[in-house]
């Protein structure tokens, strides 16, 4: 019998990505690790850099885990300063 594959999780970004949101960032990610995930940074107005950290290491923990993780929208600020500190997130799209 064939594995089924289950729906992505969805998580989605606050507006505002500071060193406050990075601990319950962590956790919703570490809470659906093993699993497909989409995130959505459609409504993100401010990044921090240790929200992108958390990304990074995550994207890369999936990558291992050899399950997806994608965004499927992006905000332009959310872009913007990911390409200011030297991130590209596009091969990760969805």
């Amino acid at each position: 019998m064939a594995a089924r594959k289950s729906a992505p999780k969805t998580i989605t970004l606050k507006p505002v990505l500071d060193m406050n949101e990075a601990t319950a960032l962590h956790e919703s990610l570490s809470a659906v690790r093993g699993q497909p995930v989409t995130i959505d940074a459609s409504a993100v107005e401010r990044t921090g850099t240790l929200c992108v950290q958390v990304l990074l290491a995550a994207s890369r923990t999936w990558d291992n885990d050899k399950q997806p993780f994608t965004f499927s929208k992006v905000s332009d600020a959310f872009k913007k300063t990911t390409q200011l500190i030297g991130i590209n997130f596009d091969h990760l799209a969805a």
